[in-house]
């Protein structure tokens, strides 16, 4: 737990959406950021405007061997890091037939090994201070997956899982995990979709899936204003979740996903003991 009264920032992909939202409700709360983007012009006004407590960093998320630097950045003007938020992120739309295996390394490369490099150089600052906020920002699509979405929401289930082993491995040191799962915000997200070429296979299969992602700009449910005074809340507080659902479709959908995976584990459990030697002693795992 921190309980540092002004806390370090880093985000990135801080240029826009529920990233660029974040920068501005952490520096209104009196916080530090480094605002880590591709384009540090597109953040300028931000940085005007706090010019104090707020630096910026040119960096590409997927780019793994400038993480330390990154992380030394932050260290050398605030002194001290308290949250890091790994939140840049786009998607791929198309049937896993149509999408191609540089597409699907892009998406990893993003949303898993970027994430992982900023993390290990993050964590030696935060086990030293024994504390600190590591805040991935994930998607309902990292726990439940959707036709013509697989490498979005693969790239996303690999980060949950990567991140709930971390979580219980930095807690005796007092860093936190929060993988925040979040529906449509209004962003350019839905705008900015990379769609595969179209198959004729999947032409009619995925139409309605292609239509619904494209058409989705500009009228999506989640604000997000709201989604960042409740990370930065969450981030100054004694507790945070591992999973935050942030929106209703997506308190709904995990809700149904978990309801109807715990049916099917109990449906099938006799079948799934009966896997086991008949006189084997019953294990006890150390989490």
């Amino acid at each position: 737990m921190s309980t540092h009264a002004t806390q370090t920032w880093i985000i990135t992909g801080a240029s826009k959406g529920i990233g660029r939202a974040l920068a501005e409700a952490a520096l209104a709360a009196g916080d530090n950021v480094v605002a880590a983007v591709r384009n540090p012009e597109s953040v300028a006004n931000l940085a005007a405007k706090y010019s104090d407590t707020c630096l910026l960093a040119h960096f590409d998320a997927r780019d793994t061997h400038a993480a330390a630097g990154l992380v030394s950045t932050a260290l050398g003007r605030f002194g001290r890091l308290d949250v890091l938020v790994n939140n840049a992120g786009r998607a791929v739309i198309g049937a896993i037939e149509e999408v191609s295996d540089t597409q699907l390394r892009d998406l990893m490369d993003l949303h898993l090994f970027g994430p992982a490099a900023l993390v290990r150089a993050a964590l030696p600052a935060m086990r030293g201070q024994r504390s600190g906020t590591i805040v991935q920002m994930s998607s309902q699509g990292g726990r439940v997956a959707f036709p013509g979405v697989s490498a979005y929401c693969s790239s996303k289930f690999a980060l949950e899982g990567w991140s709930e082993s971390l979580a219980a491995e930095v807690a005796p040191f007092g860093v936190r995990v929060m993988i925040v799962e979040p529906s449509r915000f209004r962003t350019a997200f839905n705008a900015e979709l990379e769609f595969s070429k179209v198959s004729e296979s999947y032409r009619d299969t995925l139409a309605a899936l292609r239509a619904d992602m494209a058409g989705a700009d500009g009228v999506q449910e989640g604000d997000p204003v709201r989604a960042a005074d409740i990370i930065v809340r969450l981030a100054h507080s004694e507790d945070v979740p591992l999973r935050l659902p942030l929106g209703q479709e997506a308190v709904e959908r995990l809700s149904g996903v978990y309801r109807r995976g715990l049916h099917e584990v109990e449906q099938w459990a006799e079948t799934a003991r009966s896997a086991d030697f008949d006189d084997a002693v019953s294990s006890v795992r150390p989490v």
